[in-house]
């Protein structure tokens, strides 16, 4: 079987799937998405050459611009990690047909090499190559170094197969980067002036290009020998066997009626997949406000720091609450059969998003180190997320009807699974919201009186959270059957 007709079976698959529309929708807003970093690329890779130049200008801005490839290297890694979805094909039918497995194989790693993580470097290193040869850099020498880097794109995607079969090489590249930012952070220690030398040797030496270039044969041989060992009809067919902790969560009895809910929210989270990547992201949320409340430049425009803060302490709320109730979209049509509360259902709910809001809130207690300003604004921002955005980001699930398979390892950013397009549109109260709730008394009166506003917009919340979830309890009900019908569906 040819490349034409693997793509050939992969089109017909997505064409003749019953969620080809709100799939196509999705893909349509991923395509967006796609333009505009292809355009921050390009952008990126003219301008980066004279943005060193001109804050450096004794220095050569190619070596500068060599000494962080160490951070590219990792923080693409890491960011693949998260976000690049590995090819899957449906091998089982093949196996049972007379097709070379070396076929199947190549066209997998092919179909990766495809990826857009792929072609983004290309977007940002071809302009740049092409800045240095106008600059007067050597083209012969500028076309290795291209040559290299693109090894290394490469090498880093094959890379990430191994790294997503083992979570401690994952969490073993974040170390590293951490450490190498930390240390140049507090002059301690620089790095890339050493790495700096290794990347620009493909510019100076030439011959060293065999590295790279070797090392992406090298991962390409290690997956292709991965895919194949495991690629059998036994391990293709056979039933998986999990093993389950039993875990004491005789402390939610105190919640009453609620605490079955939460248990089985709890055990859902710490038994699948999916859940405990949203877990985890959640939790890198918290450093979110590194990336506002360090600059100089945002300490100007308070509004935005409103907007950092609520992120901070809703990282549990925004990936979580958003999946409601795509979570139980396996076994919902069974839970609506069961003589439950919808109320109580509803309720829970709202109670793990505020558990997790007030957690994140304690865990940005280092945040004082920035200043007593900065903590009481997440502390405003923690407000905002248990009274008001709670119910805003529950309202919203009541729109969201797309199944959800629990345990289907992909990308907690690139897996649609549980997202349609109208989420988007919840999404700009809950960041719009903090914002002007905050900026209105700012701009009239005083930074405090922001402040008083947005934790004021919280505790009115709570004292109406009656109101709200019966407000909300009868969106659910008034659409119940057509998110039973959709989560009948399958993908």
């Amino acid at each position: 079987m040819t490349t034409k007709q693997f793509l050939s079976l992969e089109w017909k698959q997505f064409r003749r799937s019953s969620f080809f529309e709100k799939g196509l929708a999705i893909k349509i807003l991923m395509i967006l998405a796609a333009l505009y970093f292809a355009g921050l690329a390009i952008l990126g890779g003219i301008g980066v050459f004279f943005i060193f130049k001109k804050a450096l200008p004794d220095q050569d801005p190619f070596v500068l611009i060599n000494n962080y490839m160490i951070y590219w290297v990792l923080g693409d890694l890491a960011l693949r990690y998260f976000m690049q979805q590995l090819p899957v094909m449906n091998i089982k039918p093949m196996l049972l047909l007379p097709l070379k497995r070396q076929s199947i194989i190549q066209f997998l790693l092919l179909k990766t090499s495809f990826s857009f993580f792929n072609i983004l470097p290309l977007l940002f290193f071809i302009p740049m190559s092409i800045v240095l040869m106008v600059q007067g850099y050597a083209p012969l020498m500028v076309l290795i170094w291209f040559v290299s880097i693109l090894a290394f794109s490469f090498s880093i995607n094959f890379l990430n197969f191994i790294v997503n079969k083992d979570s401690k090489a994952f969490y073993l590249v974040i170390a590293f980067l951490a450490t190498f930012i930390g240390l140049q952070y507090f002059d301690v220690f620089d790095i890339t002036p050493y790495t700096g030398v290794f990347f620009y040797s493909f510019y100076d030496l030439g011959y060293t290009v065999i590295f790279p270039l070797v090392l992406v044969a090298f991962f390409f041989k290690a997956n292709y020998r991965l895919l194949r060992k495991n690629f059998y009809v036994d391990g293709a067919v056979q039933a998986k066997k999990e093993k389950f902790k039993n875990y004491n969560l005789e402390f939610l009895n105190r919640f009453g009626t609620l605490s079955t809910f939460l248990k089985n929210d709890v055990k859902m989270i710490t038994r699948n997949a999916r859940p405990k990547q949203v877990l985890l992201m959640s939790f890198l949320f918290l450093f979110y406000g590194l990336i506002f409340f360090t600059q100089d430049m945002y300490r100007e425009m308070p509004a935005v720091l409103a907007f950092a803060a609520i992120f901070v302490t809703g990282g549990f709320l925004i990936t979580f609450g958003q999946l409601v109730p795509s979570w139980d979209s396996e076994y919902y049509k069974l839970m609506m059969s069961q003589n439950i509360s919808y109320r109580k259902y509803l309720e829970s709910k709202w109670l793990l998003m505020v558990i997790g809001c007030a957690v994140s809130f304690i865990l940005s207690t280092p945040y004082i180190y920035l200043g007593w300003d900065i903590y009481v604004m997440i502390a405003a921002g923690a407000s905002f997320n248990i009274g008001l955005n709670s119910f805003i980001t529950l309202y919203g699930g009541a729109l969201n009807r797309v199944p959800m398979e629990l345990n289907q390892k992909a990308k907690a950013f690139s897996n649609t699974q549980g997202f349609n397009p109208t989420q988007l549109l919840i999404s700009l109260p809950k960041i719009l919201g903090p914002m002007l709730i905050f900026y209105v008394p700012y701009k009239l009166i005083n930074f405090n009186a922001g402040i008083i506003a947005l934790t004021l917009s919280g505790v009115l919340g709570l004292i109406f959270k009656s109101f709200f979830l019966n407000l909300i309890e009868k969106v659910y009900q008034k659409t119940k059957y057509k998110t039973l019908a959709a989560f009948s569906e399958k993908k």
